[in-house]
This record gives structure tokens, C-alpha cells and sequence, in this order.
């Protein structure tokens, strides 16, 4: 089994690493490139899933910080999406 350190270090480095990209994302549609915003988004979803996948784990554990920064990148991603939309028309 992993260690709670461990488990908790892994979403926060991957819920980051999502909203990290949500925000490139943002940045591409900004400029006009709608495709490189969408390819960012699905990486972004890539490391969520991983970052919520280990938080599975921890369910019954104290690890309100990574719950915290798991929750902030799934919000990032529901935002980019919304700004994409309005880029794009």
C-alpha cells in the first residue's frame, strides 16, 4: 500500500500539472489556436484522472490539502472549457 505522504504528494503534483495546462489551454485560445487549446485540455484530464484516481485511495484519510488542489484543477478544466466555447465563436 502507498504511503499517505506519497499518495497525498502525487495528487497535488498531478492536480497541478492539470491546471497548469488548463491555464496553457486558455492561453492558446486566446490567441486563436482552438486545437492546441483542446489538445492541452485532454492532457489536463489525463493527469486529473490520475490525481483522482489516488484520491480514491485516500478515502477515510486526512488529506484535506490534495482534496484541495485535485479540486482547484477539476475547476480550472470546467473553466478553460467555458472560455474555449467563447474564444472560439
Amino acid at each position: 500500500m502507498i504511503e499517505l505522504e506519497d499518495a497525498v504528494m502525487e495528487i497535488i503534483v498531478n492536480a497541478g500539472q492539470s491546471r497548469s495546462l488548463c491555464f496553457e489551454a486558455l492561453h492558446a485560445a486566446r490567441t486563436g489556436n482552438i486545437d492546441e487549446a483542446r489538445l492541452l485540455l485532454n492532457e489536463a484530464d489525463g493527469y486529473a484522472r490520475r490525481a483522482h484516481q489516488m484520491q480514491t485511495q485516500l478515502i477515510g484519510q486526512d488529506a484535506g490539502d490534495a482534496q484541495d488542489h485535485l479540486m482547484n484543477s477539476l475547476l480550472a478544466r470546467e473553466f478553460s472549457e467555458e472560455l474555449i466555447h467563447l474564444y472560439q465563436r
